[in-house]
């Protein structure tokens, strides 16, 4: 296996949990497993090819886990690891950050809303 180099460890951070969609998938899943529709209607502008990419990479970074319970039609939910629940402090932090944010823009004249304030 040939050597990886980072310049700064945010790097090794952002290569596992960043992009557009991943930070999402995982502050939904910081309280609660969820199912794969549930995650599509929370999410509702993600493809569901890409939610596919996105919870597979993160389940082969041992982020978060997928159960299948047998039964039919079989059913799958998507859980935080225990590793994966070391990033809760991180995740909360950012969404924390972001409604802050929001409450400046607003502030500022800018229209702006969250729809999910509930899942901070």
């Amino acid at each position: 296996m040939s050597e990886k180099i980072y310049n700064i460890g945010v790097e090794a951070t952002i290569e596992i949990i960043g992009g557009k969609w991943k930070p999402i998938i995982l502050c939904h899943l910081r309280n609660n497993p969820m199912r794969n529709n549930e995650l599509l209607k929370a999410i509702p502008n993600v493809s569901q090819k890409v939610l596919t990419t996105q919870l597979r990479e993160l389940e082969n970074s041992e982020i978060i886990d997928r159960k299948i319970y047998p039964e039919l039609p079989p059913h799958v939910e998507y859980s935080l690891s225990d590793y994966g629940k070391s990033l809760n402090q991180i995740l909360n932090l950012l969404c924390t950050w972001g409604e802050t944010n929001i409450d400046r823009r607003c502030s500022n004249g800018e229209s702006v809303d969250v729809l999910n304030r509930d899942n901070i």
